[in-house]
C-alpha cells in the first residue's frame, strides 16, 4: 500500500517530499489557518454532564469534517484527478452548508427564536465563529488549486488557458462558437431607474458588467448583469494549436496527450461587445450567490403533500441570499450594488482570485485519463441466481449480508425483479428515500404492479435536494396503479426496508431486505453500506406492523426485534450503554464500538461519558459531525474517536455492545442526531446469525477501527491527527484492503 505525506494537525498535507519541480509543490497552509472555539478543560471535581464545555458545536464540527475532505485534495497518495474531485466535493459540501445550516442560523436570528445547542453558543456567536473558520479554509482551497493542482494538470498535458494564452486561431474559433451557440441564449439585464435589479438564482454564475456610453457627456460606468448559462458545460474544450511547443517547454514526451480548456465565463466576458453594441465594455467580474434552500411545509397547509411540496420546491430559487462570492478584482462600487440589492452585510461576501464557484472543477474529472484516477474495481459479487425464484430458495437456506460497494448492488435489483415476475409473489412493500434517475428498483416495482401484484411504496418527498426526482417517481408509480404514500408532513421516513409476500406450499412467507443505505445503484458504488436479506418470521412480523403504521393509522411502537424511531431508538441505545456500565462494574469487561455518520445527541453523548468514566472501553468511528469531547482525564479518557475519509463515503451504521460476552450488533438507517431520533422514521435491526455477526464485527467494524492510513483521530481540543501504524507495521487502508480481499461476510456459495 502507498503511504501518505506526513500531515500537520488542522493543516493540509505537505505534499512536497517527492516532487522535485518547484512549480509543482503543494503550498503549506498558513500558520494558525483555523481556530476553533475550544472549550476549556472542565473542573472534574465538580463536573456536570450538562456543562457546555463538554460539547463541541455541531456546525464547527462539520467544518472539521469538510477540512478532512480538503486534506484528501492535498494528499499526493490520491491520483491527481481524484484530488481535483475532492476539492470539488469540499466546495459542494460548503454550498449545501450555506443553503441549509447557515440559512437556519439566519432564520433563528430573524425570528428571535434563539435555540441554544448543548455547547451554549448563540446564533450570533456561531455565525462569527463560522466566518473566522471558513475564510482561511477557502483561502487554502484556492491556493491549492492555483499553486499545486493547476501546475500538476498542466504537467500532465491538461491545460486550463486564459484568453491571454490563446492563439489567434483559437480566439477566432471561440468567437465563431460564441456567435453560433452561446450568444442566442444570453440575456443582458441592465440596472437603472427604468430596469429593476434582476433576480439572481441560487448557485447561478453571473457576470457583473461595467459598461460606458462613449457618446455620453459623462463617462460614468453603468452596471449590467449577464447570467452565464448552465445549459452549457462550464469547462469548454478548445482546439490546441501549440501542443508541441508546450511539450518542449515542459520537457514532456511528445506522445503525452495534450488537452486544452477554458472557462465558459471567460468566453462570454471576452465577447460582450456583441451583447452591448455601441458601448464600451470597461470590465466584467464573475459572481455567484447562495440562497436559503431549506424547505419548510406547515402541517396545516399541506392538505396534499405532493402538491404542497411542488409549490415549495419552485420557491427554492427565491430563498433569501446567505452568501455572495465575487472575483477579487471587482471594484467597491460594484460590490456595493450587489450587497445593497441582495440585502447582504459585508461579512456575507467572500472574494478570491477565482474561479468563482470552485465546485465546478469537477468538470476536469470527466477528462479521459484513467492513469490519473482511482483504478476501476470489480465487485466481489455473490453468485447471481439464474432461475426464477432461486433467490427466495437461497434466502430460505440462510441470511445474507451485502457490504457495498465491495459487494455488488445487483442482488437487490434481482430480488425485486424476480419478485415482480414470480407468480407466487402476492405483494411488495417498500420505502424509497433517494433512488436516482433511471431507477431499476422503481422499474421493477412498476412491473410488479403490471403483473398483478399488490404494491405499496412510501416515497419520501422531503429527501433534501431529491424532492423533484422523487415527485416524478411518485407520479409515475401512481399512474401504474401502485399504492403510493408520502409519509408524514412532520416526519421524514429515512428507514430503508423492503418486504415481499410470497405464497408457498407451507403457506405465506415474507422475504425482507433491510439496509443502511438507499435503493440507488449510483450511490451504491461510492457509499459504503450494509444490506441484509432474511426471511426471519419475527422480523417479518415487525416490518408488516411498521408498514401498517406508515400507510395507515396504526399506533404500534413496540416491536419484537427491530427498534424504530421516533419513539424507541434513543432509549434502546441508552439502555444498552447502561448495561455495559453494569457489566464493567460487575467485573465483566464493558466494550462499546459504534460506527456512524454523525454523533450530536446530547443524552447519548452523556451516556457515553458515564460509560467511559465507569471504565468501559468506547470506540467511536464518526465520519462527520462529532460533538463529544474525547480524552478528558477521569471522564472521556476511555473514549477514542476516529474518522475515515477516503475514496468511498463511509455511510454504514453499526452499533456493537459486548454485553458480557453475549455480543449484540445492531445496524440500520439511524445516526445519533436529534433529527434522526426525534424527527424521522428510522429502523435499527439486529444481526443474529453467528457467522454473519462475527464477520460484521471482525471483518468490517473492527477492521475499520484499525485503519492507519485514512483514519484521523480526534483530539480533546476538537482537532484531528492522522493515525499512523506502529513502528515496523504496514499502514492499513481499510477501503483498499477490502477492494483487494473482500471479507468473510460474503459466505460464497459452495
Amino acid at each position: 500500500m502507498t503511504d501518505v505525506a506526513e500531515p500537520l494537525p488542522n493543516r493540509p498535507l505537505d505534499a512536497t517530499a517527492d516532487v522535485s519541480s518547484p512549480s509543482l509543490k503543494t503550498p503549506a497552509a498558513p500558520a494558525g489557518a483555523t481556530t476553533s472555539r475550544i472549550p476549556p478543560e472542565p473542573s472534574l471535581k465538580s463536573i456536570s454532564l450538562d456543562s457546555q464545555d463538554l460539547f463541541f458545536n455541531r456546525e464547527l464540527s462539520w467544518l472539521r469534517f469538510n477540512e478532512r475532505v480538503l486534506e484528501e485534495a492535498y494528499d499526493i497518495s490520491n491520483p491527481l484527478l481524484e484530488r481535483v474531485r475532492f476539492l470539488s466535493i469540499f466546495h459542494t459540501n460548503l454550498d449545501e452548508f450555506y443553503m441549509i445550516r447557515v440559512s437556519g442560523l439566519r432564520r433563528q436570528l430573524a425570528s428571535g427564536v434563539l435555540e441554544a445547542p448543548p455547547d451554549g453558543m448563540t446564533p450570533v456567536e456561531q455565525m462569527q465563529a463560522l466566518r473566522s473558520e471558513i475564510t482561511p479554509l477557502l483561502q487554502r482551497a484556492v491556493d491549492l488549486w492555483h499553486e499545486d493542482l493547476l501546475p500538476r494538470l498542466r504537467h500532465e498535458g491538461i491545460h486550463l488557458l486564459s484568453y491571454d494564452e490563446l492563439t489567434e486561431d483559437q480566439r477566432a474559433w471561440l468567437r465563431d462558437h460564441f456567435k453560433r451557440e452561446i450568444f442566442p441564449v444570453l440575456t443582458p439585464l441592465a440596472f437603472d431607474p427604468g430596469h429593476p435589479f434582476p433576480h439572481i438564482s441560487n448557485l447561478s454564475l453571473s457576470l457583473a458588467v461595467a459598461v460606458r456610453d462613449p457618446n455620453a457627456p459623462h463617462q460614468t460606468e453603468r452596471f449590467a448583469r449577464v447570467k452565464v448559462p448552465a445549459t452549457f458545460p462550464r469547462l469548454l474544450a478548445i482546439a490546441d494549436q501549440s501542443d508541441a511547443t508546450r511539450s518542449d517547454e515542459l520537457g514532456l514526451p511528445e506522445q503525452r496527450p495534450q488537452q486544452s480548456f477554458i472557462w465558459l465565463e471567460e468566453v462570454v466576458a471576452h465577447n460582450l461587445d456583441l451583447l452591448f453594441p455601441g458601448l464600451t465594455i470597461a470590465a466584467a467580474y464573475p459572481f455567484r450567490v447562495t440562497r436559503d434552500a431549506d424547505l419548510e411545509i406547515e402541517a396545516d397547509e399541506a392538505s396534499d403533500l405532493l402538491e404542497a411540496l411542488e409549490e415549495v420546491v419552485e420557491q427554492r430559487q427565491f430563498g433569501f441570499v446567505v452568501h455572495l462570492e465575487v472575483d477579487e478584482r471587482m471594484p467597491p462600487w460594484v460590490r456595493d450594488i450587489l450587497l445593497e440589492n441582495l440585502e447582504l452585510a459585508p461579512y456575507q461576501l467572500t472574494s478570491s482570485r477565482g474561479p468563482v464557484g470552485l465546485a465546478d472543477v469537477s468538470a476536469f474529472t470527466d477528462v479521459e485519463r484513467p492513469d490519473l484516477k482511482f483504478r476501476p474495481f470489480v465487485h466481489h459479487s455473490h453468485p447471481a441466481p439464474k432461475e426464477e425464484g432461486q433467490i427466495f430458495s437461497l434466502l430460505r437456506q440462510r441470511d445474507h449480508l451485502l457490504y457495498l460497494p465491495y459487494d455488488s448492488f445487483q442482488p437487490v435489483v434481482t430480488f425485486l425483479q424476480q419478485a415482480a415476475r414470480d407468480p407466487k409473489v402476492l405483494a411488495i412493500k417498500q420505502t424509497l428515500y433517494r433512488v436516482g434517475p433511471n431507477s431499476p428498483i422503481v422499474q421493477a416495482l412498476m412491473r410488479a404492479r403490471e403483473n398483478g401484484k399488490q404494491v405499496a411504496v412510501l416515497v419520501e418527498l422531503k429527501a433534501r435536494f431529491d424532492e423533484e426526482n422523487n415527485m416524478v417517481w411518485a407520479r409515475e408509480l401512481e399512474q401504474k396503479g401502485v399504492h403510493v404514500v408520502y409519509g408524514d408532513t412532520e416526519l421524514k421516513t429515512h428507514a430503508k426496508i423492503c418486504l415481499v409476500v410470497r405464497r408457498e406450499s407451507v403457506g405465506i412467507r415474507r422475504y425482507l431486505h433491510l439496509s443502511t443505505g438507499n435503493y440507488n445503484p449510483v450511490t451504491a458504488r461510492i457509499y459504503t453500506d450494509l444490506g441484509f436479506f432474511t426471511c426471519d418470521e419475527a422480523l417479518a412480523n415487525d416490518l408488516s406492523d411498521l408498514f401498517n403504521r406508515l400507510t395507515g393509522y396504526s399506533a404500534k411502537r413496540d416491536y419484537s426485534k427491530i427498534i424504530a424511531a421516533p419513539h424507541a431508538i434513543r432509549e434502546a441505545l441508552l439502555e444498552r450503554i447502561h448495561r455495559e456500565i453494569e457489566h464493567q462494574q460487575a467485573g465483566r469487561r464493558g466494550h462499546i464500538a459504534l460506527k456512524m455518520n454523525s454523533l450530536v445527541d446530547k443524552r447519548c453523548i452523556q451516556a457515553l461519558y458515564r460509560a467511559s468514566a465507569a471504565g468501559v472501553q468506547v470506540q467511536l468511528q464518526v465520519r462527520g459531525i462529532c460533538c463529544l469531547r474525547p480524552g478528558l482525564p477521569g471522564l472521556s479518557e476511555n473514549i477514542e474517536v476516529t474518522s475515515i475519509v477516503g475514496r468511498f463515503l463511509e455511510h454504514t451504521r453499526i452499533y456493537y455492545f459486548r454485553n458480557g460476552g453475549d455480543e449484540e450488533i445492531l445496524t440500520g438507517s439511524a445516526d445519533l442526531m436529534p433529527r434522526n431520533l426525534d424527527g424521522r422514521v428510522e429502523v435499527l435491526f439486529p444481526i443474529e446469525d453467528p457467522e454473519l455477526k462475527k464477520s460484521l464485527r471482525d471483518d468490517i467494524l473492527f477492521l475499520h477501527l484499525r485503519d492507519t492510513s485514512k483514519a484521523r483521530r480526534m483530539l480533546s481540543d476538537g482537532s484531528y491527527e492522522r493515525r499512523r501504524p506502529a513502528a515496523g507495521e504496514e499502514p492499513l487502508n481499510t477501503q483498499e484492503y477490502l477492494l483487494q480481499h473482500g471479507g468473510s461476510w460474503r459466505r460464497d456459495e459452495d
